[in-house]
């Protein structure tokens, strides 16, 4: 009986492996050209034509513009950023988190692909330098400290709750999407553009 329990566990083990390899994550960044139900079609910004199975109750949540200003010691942010040619990091866009977000988002450095070679940092703004071209971020996270200059250049947005009104053709959306083995894409939420400001990580 222990012998064939412990065949079972194994058996159990590698089934939900295979289960967590069938399913990985991509980022799908693009333009809505239509909601049919549940199902949301995008223009990726590489050219593909890509349908996402949302959730029964999927969120959505809009961006909306900030500023270097609205940064502050404590903030929960997510900066993407490239290296510079000193090695020092430098902010492509920044995400500041509201509250809610805090302990449901990955905190920590990581390899990003909003472009080629691009990193993300999700921690808490620990300290702010002003400097000549913009602000330079002290950001501290569990295990780990990064400094990012954020350019004056650099879109700063926030996430607020929205619904599914704001899926029109033409709006731009970054999804976190589930891809099955079958290549099936699905998602439990959406991040949209609204007035012209997109969220841009």
């Amino acid at each position: 009986m222990k012998k064939m329990a412990v065949l079972l566990s194994a058996g159990a083990l590698a089934l939900s492996g295979a289960v967590a390899q069938a399913q990985t994550r991509m980022f799908v960044r693009g333009t809505i050209t239509a909601l049919d139900g549940n199902v949301l079609s995008v223009k990726s910004r590489d050219g593909k034509d890509l349908k996402i199975n949302l959730a029964p109750k999927f969120g959505v949540r809009y961006a909306k513009a900030l500023t270097l200003a609205d940064i502050k010691p404590g903030d929960f942010v997510g900066p993407a950023s490239r290296k510079r040619a000193d090695g020092t990091l430098e902010a492509i866009s920044v995400q500041v988190f509201t509250p809610d977000r805090r302990g449901q988002v990955p905190e920590g450095h990581m390899p990003w692909d909003l472009e080629p070679g691009s990193l993300m940092t999700n921690a808490t703004v620990s300290g702010m330098v002003a400097a000549s071209s913009g602000r330079d971020l002290t950001l501290e996270y569990k295990g780990g400290t990064q400094k990012v200059h954020v350019p004056q250049s650099a879109p700063i947005f926030t996430a607020l709750p929205g619904d599914a009104s704001m899926l029109v053709p033409g709006a731009y959306v970054v999804i976190a999407a589930q891809v099955a083995a079958d290549g099936t894409l699905s998602a439990g939420g959406v991040s949209v553009s609204k007035d012209g400001v997109k969220p841009a990580n």
